[in-house]
């Protein structure tokens, strides 16, 4: 049995110990369970408890799974990882996906990254660039508003086949990431 680094923010957002989670785990046969169904099975039991249910039920879903040796940090479902880099921004969320295009388009650590055609979609609650990556794996940047007004400009790189290439992937984003904040 693995630890978790979301365990404590899983029993404090469910208000249920990691024992509690455990027992609950053993009732519904979860070792036998896909990823989502054991996400659905916690949906049902936390449905009208907490906030933001879609994340807490993934997020105790991968916990369990980290936890029982099923999956290591960053690692999907799939079995490929996945890597996020984020910053806040002073601008908001629109100015600041229209900076981020600006940015990207021509940017050759950018472009060293991601290949083809990008696409650029939103709603009131973000706004999102995705484009392929060269190794088969996706990137998705989003633009999502903060309540000030301001907005974070958050970087996914889906699709790594190992860890390693995950940690790589990582730091190219962060290097790209905070030049481009820098350069705001």
């Amino acid at each position: 049995m693995a630890t978790s680094s979301r365990i404590q923010a899983v029993e404090r957002a469910t208000g249920r110990s990691w024992d509690e989670w455990l027992e609950y785990m053993a009732r519904i046969g979860a070792p036998e369970l896909t990823h989502h169904q054991i996400a659905a099975a916690v949906i049902g039991e936390l449905d009208g408890k907490v906030d933001n249910l879609g994340w807490w039920a993934q997020s105790t879903a991968v916990a369990y799974e980290q936890y029982i040796g099923r999956r290591i940090p960053g690692q999907r479902p799939d079995g490929t990882f996945q890597t996020s880099v984020s910053k806040s921004t002073s601008l908001g969320m629109e100015a600041l996906m229209e900076a981020w295009t600006r940015f990207a388009d021509g940017n050759p650590d950018v472009d060293g990254l991601v290949e083809g055609e990008v696409r650029v979609s939103g709603t009131e609650n973000r706004i999102t660039w995705r484009a392929k990556a060269r190794e088969g794996e996706s990137v998705i940047v989003i633009s999502e508003p903060k309540k000030n007004g301001t907005a974070s400009l958050v970087v996914q790189h889906l699709g790594s086949p190992t860890p390693e290439r995950n940690d790589e992937v990582k730091e190219l984003w962060r290097t790209i990431v905070s030049g481009f904040v820098a350069g705001l």
